[in-house]
């Protein structure tokens, strides 16, 4: 499925690739949807898993930068595989719909609690909405994701993590205001 797109893979195909029987396959998945489902869930599951690692110390400007930086090394150009499968699923496949809504809800929350904490020891202003804030965030994250793998280039992802980062410093308290914000690159008149 990751190599032709979801819409491609036939359940042959995915008894050839698992070395799986049709009665094995159907003994787990009543049908392709389930199967689906069941990818998704997966895919979310081990996004999610990443980003548990990375998102330590997503509770302080300084642990937000880190997580950008790992983000970006993590990359590559090669977008979010939880992402892709926004564009990749039928409608029809409700199921799968919702796990990948439940994991890009569950990625947010992650980062909404860390801001969350920043606000609760007085770190972020008054005003501040760390679940806004984390949507906005994850926004910025799935954009430039899906812009470095068209482009094949890490740079609108940077450019995204850096405005993100900025925008969080605006909100400290901290006389640091945008300290450790990634610096954006310009690029050269002309190009």
């Amino acid at each position: 499925m990751q190599s032709n797109g979801i819409s491609e893979t036939t359940l042959d195909q995915v008894m050839e690739a698992s070395g799986a029987s049709k009665s094995q396959l159907y003994h787990y998945f009543e049908d392709k949807e389930e199967l689906l489902r069941e990818a998704s869930a997966l895919q979310a599951t081990r996004v999610l898993g990443t980003q548990d690692r990375i998102l330590e110390g997503f509770d302080s400007l300084l642990g937000i930068r880190k997580w950008t930086e790992a983000l970006l090394l993590l990359s590559r150009g090669q977008g979010c595989p939880l992402g892709a499968l926004v564009y990749q699923l039928p409608r029809t496949a409700k199921g799968a719909n919702k796990e990948v809504a439940e994991g890009m809800e569950a990625w947010r929350r992650r980062m909404e609690n860390g801001l969350a904490n920043m606000k609760a020891r007085g770190e972020l202003a008054d005003e501040a909405e760390p679940a806004e804030i984390a949507l906005a965030m994850l926004a910025a994250v799935q954009g430039g994701l899906l812009l470095s793998k068209s482009s094949k280039s890490n740079r609108p992802l940077e450019i995204a993590l850096a405005m993100a980062l900025e925008h969080v410093g605006q909100l400290c308290r901290t006389s640091h205001g945008s300290e450790g914000a990634p610096q954006r690159r310009r690029k050269p008149a002309g190009k």
